[in-house]
Protein backbone atom coordinates (compact mmCIF):
# COMPACT_ATOMS: atom_id res chain seq x y z
CA UNK A 1 0.00 0.00 0.00
CA UNK A 2 2.19 2.80 -1.29
CA UNK A 3 0.40 5.83 -2.75
CA UNK A 4 3.64 7.69 -3.41
CA UNK A 5 2.49 9.64 -6.48
CA UNK A 6 -0.78 10.61 -4.81
CA UNK A 7 1.01 11.76 -1.65
CA UNK A 8 3.51 13.70 -3.76
CA UNK A 9 0.66 15.44 -5.58
CA UNK A 10 -1.05 16.38 -2.31
CA UNK A 11 2.06 17.97 -0.82
CA UNK A 12 3.24 19.47 -4.10
CA UNK A 13 1.94 22.89 -3.11
CA UNK A 14 2.24 24.58 0.32
CA UNK A 15 -0.70 23.72 2.55
CA UNK A 16 -1.78 23.64 6.17
CA UNK A 17 -0.63 20.30 7.57
CA UNK A 18 -1.28 18.59 10.89
CA UNK A 19 0.78 15.59 11.97
CA UNK A 20 -0.32 13.25 14.74
CA UNK A 21 0.85 9.94 16.16
CA UNK A 22 -0.22 7.34 18.72
CA UNK A 23 -0.81 7.88 22.44
CA UNK A 24 2.22 7.78 24.74
CA UNK A 25 4.48 8.28 21.72
CA UNK A 26 7.87 6.61 21.67
CA UNK A 27 11.04 7.62 19.84
CA UNK A 28 9.82 6.29 16.48
CA UNK A 29 6.51 8.11 16.82
CA UNK A 30 8.18 11.41 17.72
CA UNK A 31 11.19 10.95 15.45
CA UNK A 32 9.08 10.21 12.37
CA UNK A 33 6.63 13.01 13.20
CA UNK A 34 9.27 15.67 13.82
CA UNK A 35 11.40 14.46 10.92
CA UNK A 36 8.44 14.68 8.55
CA UNK A 37 7.50 18.08 9.99
CA UNK A 38 10.99 19.41 9.33
CA UNK A 39 10.89 18.16 5.75
CA UNK A 40 7.43 19.58 5.04
CA UNK A 41 8.39 22.98 6.44
CA UNK A 42 11.29 23.03 4.01
CA UNK A 43 8.73 22.45 1.26
CA UNK A 44 6.85 25.55 2.37
CA UNK A 45 4.02 23.94 4.32
CA UNK A 46 2.57 25.29 7.54
CA UNK A 47 2.96 22.32 9.92
CA UNK A 48 1.74 21.54 13.45
CA UNK A 49 2.49 18.33 15.37
CA UNK A 50 -0.18 17.27 17.86
CA UNK A 51 0.23 14.23 20.12
CA UNK A 52 -2.76 12.55 21.84
CA UNK A 53 -0.92 12.50 25.20
CA UNK A 54 2.30 13.73 26.70
CA UNK A 55 5.48 11.72 26.29
CA UNK A 56 8.76 10.90 27.97
CA UNK A 57 11.18 13.70 28.84
CA UNK A 58 14.06 11.87 27.16
CA UNK A 59 12.46 12.69 23.80
CA UNK A 60 12.07 16.42 24.39
CA UNK A 61 15.52 17.19 22.96
CA UNK A 62 14.42 16.37 19.41
CA UNK A 63 14.51 19.28 16.96
CA UNK A 64 11.05 20.79 16.66
CA UNK A 65 9.84 19.50 20.03
CA UNK A 66 9.20 22.98 21.42
CA UNK A 67 6.37 23.48 18.93
CA UNK A 68 4.59 20.18 19.64
CA UNK A 69 1.12 20.39 21.18
CA UNK A 70 0.38 17.57 23.64
CA UNK A 71 -3.38 17.22 23.82
CA UNK A 72 -5.31 17.71 27.05
CA UNK A 73 -8.51 19.52 27.97
CA UNK A 74 -6.74 22.88 28.14
CA UNK A 75 -5.99 22.81 24.42
CA UNK A 76 -9.16 21.09 23.16
CA UNK A 77 -10.51 24.24 21.49
CA UNK A 78 -7.32 25.29 19.65
CA UNK A 79 -6.64 21.69 18.59
CA UNK A 80 -10.20 21.37 17.28
CA UNK A 81 -9.63 24.54 15.29
CA UNK A 82 -6.36 23.18 13.90
CA UNK A 83 -8.16 20.02 12.79
CA UNK A 84 -10.82 22.09 11.06
CA UNK A 85 -8.28 24.32 9.31
CA UNK A 86 -5.96 21.52 8.15
CA UNK A 87 -5.76 20.67 4.47
CA UNK A 88 -3.82 17.47 5.18
CA UNK A 89 -3.53 15.27 8.27
CA UNK A 90 -0.61 12.84 8.45
CA UNK A 91 -1.22 9.88 10.76
CA UNK A 92 2.13 8.38 11.74
CA UNK A 93 3.06 5.12 13.47
CA UNK A 94 -0.49 3.89 14.04
CA UNK A 95 -3.01 2.13 11.85
CA UNK A 96 -6.24 2.40 13.87
CA UNK A 97 -7.89 5.55 15.16
CA UNK A 98 -8.44 4.14 18.65
CA UNK A 99 -4.67 4.58 19.11
CA UNK A 100 -5.06 8.38 19.25
CA UNK A 101 -7.67 8.52 22.03
CA UNK A 102 -9.67 11.78 22.05
CA UNK A 103 -8.14 12.99 18.80
CA UNK A 104 -9.87 10.15 16.93
CA UNK A 105 -13.27 11.81 16.36
CA UNK A 106 -11.56 15.06 15.38
CA UNK A 107 -9.46 13.30 12.76
CA UNK A 108 -12.39 11.25 11.53
CA UNK A 109 -14.63 14.30 11.12
CA UNK A 110 -12.00 16.60 9.60
CA UNK A 111 -12.42 17.52 5.94
CA UNK A 112 -8.64 17.26 5.50
CA UNK A 113 -7.13 14.57 3.32
CA UNK A 114 -5.71 11.91 5.59
CA UNK A 115 -2.40 10.18 4.88
CA UNK A 116 -1.30 7.19 6.94
CA UNK A 117 2.38 6.27 7.21
CA UNK A 118 2.82 3.13 9.28
CA UNK A 119 4.31 -0.34 9.60
CA UNK A 120 1.81 -2.11 11.87
CA UNK A 121 -0.32 -5.01 10.68
CA UNK A 122 -4.00 -4.91 9.73
CA UNK A 123 -4.52 -1.17 9.13
CA UNK A 124 -7.96 0.33 9.59
CA UNK A 125 -9.33 1.92 6.42
CA UNK A 126 -9.67 5.51 7.60
CA UNK A 127 -7.03 7.20 5.42
CA UNK A 128 -7.42 8.57 1.91
CA UNK A 129 -3.95 7.38 0.97
CA UNK A 130 -1.13 5.52 2.67
CA UNK A 131 2.48 4.53 2.74
CA UNK A 132 2.15 1.26 4.63
CA UNK A 133 4.69 -1.52 4.83
CA UNK A 134 4.64 -4.07 7.69
CA UNK A 135 8.13 -5.19 6.68
CA UNK A 136 9.57 -1.77 7.47
CA UNK A 137 11.51 -1.66 10.74
CA UNK A 138 10.17 1.74 11.77
CA UNK A 139 7.84 4.48 10.62
CA UNK A 140 10.97 6.66 10.45
CA UNK A 141 12.23 4.30 7.74
CA UNK A 142 9.04 4.92 5.75
CA UNK A 143 9.33 8.70 6.12
CA UNK A 144 12.92 8.46 4.85
CA UNK A 145 11.71 6.28 1.97
CA UNK A 146 8.98 8.79 1.08
CA UNK A 147 11.41 11.71 1.01
CA UNK A 148 13.74 9.71 -1.22
CA UNK A 149 11.03 8.56 -3.64
CA UNK A 150 9.88 12.16 -3.99
CA UNK A 151 13.43 13.13 -4.98
CA UNK A 152 14.03 15.34 -1.95
CA UNK A 153 16.86 13.65 -0.05
CA UNK A 154 18.92 16.81 -0.36
CA UNK A 155 16.41 18.47 1.99
CA UNK A 156 17.36 16.13 4.85
CA UNK A 157 19.54 18.20 7.15
CA UNK A 158 21.06 17.30 10.52
CA UNK A 159 17.93 18.05 12.62
CA UNK A 160 15.71 15.93 10.35
CA UNK A 161 18.34 13.19 10.25
CA UNK A 162 18.62 13.14 14.06
CA UNK A 163 14.88 12.61 14.38
CA UNK A 164 14.71 9.85 11.76
CA UNK A 165 17.79 8.09 13.15
CA UNK A 166 16.24 8.11 16.64
CA UNK A 167 13.15 6.31 15.37
CA UNK A 168 15.16 3.80 13.37
CA UNK A 169 17.61 3.08 16.19
CA UNK A 170 15.00 2.53 18.88
CA UNK A 171 12.54 0.44 16.86
CA UNK A 172 15.35 -1.93 15.90
CA UNK A 173 16.57 -2.20 19.49
CA UNK A 174 19.79 -0.36 18.60
CA UNK A 175 20.04 -2.53 15.45
CA UNK A 176 19.87 -5.86 17.25
CA UNK A 177 16.29 -7.00 16.54
CA UNK A 178 15.37 -9.27 13.65
CA UNK A 179 13.82 -6.33 11.79
CA UNK A 180 17.32 -4.92 11.19
CA UNK A 181 17.72 -5.34 7.44
CA UNK A 182 20.20 -4.22 4.84
CA UNK A 183 17.89 -1.31 4.04
CA UNK A 184 17.98 -0.31 7.70
CA UNK A 185 21.77 -0.18 7.70
CA UNK A 186 21.85 1.65 4.37
CA UNK A 187 19.48 4.29 5.74
CA UNK A 188 21.57 4.61 8.90
CA UNK A 189 24.69 5.01 6.79
CA UNK A 190 23.13 7.80 4.72
CA UNK A 191 22.09 9.63 7.88
CA UNK A 192 25.56 9.14 9.37
CA UNK A 193 27.05 10.68 6.22
CA UNK A 194 25.27 13.90 7.20
CA UNK A 195 27.52 14.00 10.30
CA UNK A 196 24.91 13.42 12.97
CA UNK A 197 26.32 12.64 16.41
CA UNK A 198 24.97 9.13 17.06
CA UNK A 199 26.71 8.86 20.43
CA UNK A 200 24.95 12.00 21.66
CA UNK A 201 21.59 10.79 20.30
CA UNK A 202 22.00 7.49 22.15
CA UNK A 203 22.93 9.25 25.39
CA UNK A 204 19.97 11.61 25.16
CA UNK A 205 17.52 8.74 24.71
CA UNK A 206 19.01 5.98 26.89
CA UNK A 207 21.32 7.71 29.38
CA UNK A 208 18.91 10.37 30.54
CA UNK A 209 17.15 8.54 33.37
CA UNK A 210 15.59 10.16 36.44
CA UNK A 211 16.48 8.87 39.92
CA UNK A 212 12.81 7.98 40.47
CA UNK A 213 12.82 5.80 37.34
CA UNK A 214 15.96 3.99 38.48
CA UNK A 215 14.42 3.33 41.88
CA UNK A 216 11.24 2.04 40.24
CA UNK A 217 13.32 -0.25 38.03
CA UNK A 218 15.23 -1.55 41.06
CA UNK A 219 11.97 -2.30 42.83
CA UNK A 220 10.56 -4.04 39.75
CA UNK A 221 13.59 -6.28 39.26
CA UNK A 222 13.84 -7.18 42.94
CA UNK A 223 10.18 -7.52 43.88
CA UNK A 224 7.94 -7.76 40.82
CA UNK A 225 9.70 -9.92 38.25
CA UNK A 226 8.32 -13.45 38.01
CA UNK A 227 9.75 -16.29 35.93
CA UNK A 228 7.89 -19.41 34.78
CA UNK A 229 10.66 -21.76 33.64
CA UNK A 230 8.31 -24.47 32.36
CA UNK A 231 6.87 -21.97 29.87
CA UNK A 232 10.15 -20.09 29.27
CA UNK A 233 8.16 -16.99 30.16
CA UNK A 234 8.70 -14.04 32.51
CA UNK A 235 6.44 -11.18 33.47
CA UNK A 236 6.07 -8.08 35.62
CA UNK A 237 2.96 -6.56 37.21
CA UNK A 238 2.69 -2.99 38.43
CA UNK A 239 -0.21 -1.48 40.37
CA UNK A 240 -1.32 2.11 40.20
CA UNK A 241 -0.26 2.55 43.83
CA UNK A 242 3.26 1.30 43.05
CA UNK A 243 3.58 3.72 40.16
CA UNK A 244 2.52 6.58 42.40
CA UNK A 245 4.90 5.47 45.18
CA UNK A 246 7.84 5.93 42.81
CA UNK A 247 6.41 9.10 41.23
CA UNK A 248 6.32 7.39 37.84
CA UNK A 249 6.03 9.70 34.83
CA UNK A 250 5.08 9.05 31.24
CA UNK A 251 7.69 6.79 29.67
CA UNK A 252 9.17 5.48 32.92
CA UNK A 253 7.97 1.92 32.27
CA UNK A 254 9.10 1.96 28.63
CA UNK A 255 11.53 -0.89 27.99
CA UNK A 256 11.10 -2.63 31.37
CA UNK A 257 9.69 -5.72 29.69
CA UNK A 258 13.03 -6.17 27.93
CA UNK A 259 14.69 -6.94 31.27
CA UNK A 260 12.33 -9.89 31.68
CA UNK A 261 13.11 -11.08 28.16
CA UNK A 262 16.85 -10.86 28.87
CA UNK A 263 16.71 -13.66 31.46
CA UNK A 264 18.51 -16.83 30.42
CA UNK A 265 16.12 -19.35 28.93
CA UNK A 266 13.21 -16.90 28.58
CA UNK A 267 11.79 -16.52 25.05
CA UNK A 268 8.71 -14.40 25.78
CA UNK A 269 7.89 -11.78 28.40
CA UNK A 270 5.20 -9.33 29.42
CA UNK A 271 4.55 -6.37 31.66
CA UNK A 272 1.05 -5.71 33.02
CA UNK A 273 0.40 -2.17 34.22
CA UNK A 274 -2.65 -0.80 36.00
CA UNK A 275 -3.47 2.50 34.29
CA UNK A 276 -6.63 3.12 36.29
CA UNK A 277 -9.18 2.83 33.48
CA UNK A 278 -7.67 -0.38 32.09
CA UNK A 279 -4.75 -2.77 32.32
CA UNK A 280 -2.10 -2.22 29.65
CA UNK A 281 -0.04 -5.20 28.55
CA UNK A 282 3.22 -5.09 26.63
CA UNK A 283 4.77 -8.28 25.26
CA UNK A 284 8.17 -9.09 23.77
CA UNK A 285 9.53 -12.31 22.32
CA UNK A 286 12.43 -13.75 20.37
CA UNK A 287 12.58 -16.06 17.39
CA UNK A 288 9.38 -17.32 15.80
CA UNK A 289 7.12 -17.03 18.83
CA UNK A 290 4.41 -14.49 17.93
CA UNK A 291 3.26 -12.37 20.83
CA UNK A 292 1.06 -10.57 18.33
CA UNK A 293 -1.01 -13.72 17.93
CA UNK A 294 -1.28 -14.09 21.70
CA UNK A 295 -2.36 -10.49 22.30
CA UNK A 296 -4.80 -10.34 19.39
CA UNK A 297 -6.46 -13.57 20.50
CA UNK A 298 -6.68 -12.93 24.24
CA UNK A 299 -6.03 -9.27 25.07
CA UNK A 300 -7.64 -7.08 22.40
CA UNK A 301 -4.24 -6.15 21.04
CA UNK A 302 -1.85 -6.39 18.16
CA UNK A 303 1.48 -5.19 16.88
CA UNK A 304 4.41 -7.14 15.52
CA UNK A 305 5.49 -10.75 15.87
CA UNK A 306 8.12 -10.00 18.54
CA UNK A 307 6.64 -6.81 20.03
CA UNK A 308 2.96 -6.34 20.73
CA UNK A 309 0.57 -4.69 23.13
CA UNK A 310 -2.87 -5.33 24.52
CA UNK A 311 -5.40 -4.17 27.06
CA UNK A 312 -7.79 -5.64 29.58
CA UNK A 313 -10.85 -4.34 31.43
CA UNK A 314 -10.39 -6.94 34.16
CA UNK A 315 -8.60 -6.11 37.39
CA UNK A 316 -4.83 -6.45 37.44
CA UNK A 317 -5.05 -9.66 39.47
CA UNK A 318 -7.66 -11.15 37.14
CA UNK A 319 -5.65 -10.12 34.07
CA UNK A 320 -2.60 -11.84 35.54
CA UNK A 321 -4.61 -15.00 36.16
CA UNK A 322 -5.98 -14.90 32.61
CA UNK A 323 -2.44 -14.66 31.24
CA UNK A 324 -1.27 -17.58 33.35
CA UNK A 325 -4.29 -19.59 32.21
CA UNK A 326 -3.60 -19.09 28.49
CA UNK A 327 0.12 -19.79 28.59
CA UNK A 328 -0.30 -23.60 28.53
CA UNK A 329 -1.96 -23.19 25.12
CA UNK A 330 1.38 -21.94 23.80
CA UNK A 331 3.57 -24.44 25.67
CA UNK A 332 4.73 -26.31 22.58
CA UNK A 333 5.59 -23.11 20.68
CA UNK A 334 7.43 -21.62 23.64
CA UNK A 335 9.53 -24.73 24.19
CA UNK A 336 10.37 -24.97 20.48
CA UNK A 337 11.49 -21.35 20.12
CA UNK A 338 15.20 -20.79 19.62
Amino acid sequence: MQDIDAIGAVIGQPQTVLITTHQNPDADAMGSSLGLAGYLRKKGHRVTVVTPTDYSQNLHWMPGNDDVIAFDEKVRVPVSRLMEEADVIFCLDFSALDRIKELAPMVRQSRARKIMIDHHLEPESFADMALWDPKAAATAELVFRLIGLLGDKELIDVPIAECLYSGLMTDTGSFRHSNTTGDVHRMAAELLDLHIDVSRIHRRIFDNVSLDKFRLLGYVLNEKLKVIPEHRFAYITLTDAELKRYRSKTGDTEGMVNYALAIEGVVAAAILIDRGDEIRLSFRSVGDFSVRDLTSTHFNGGGHRNAAGGRSRLSLADTEQKLLAVLPQYQQQLLATV
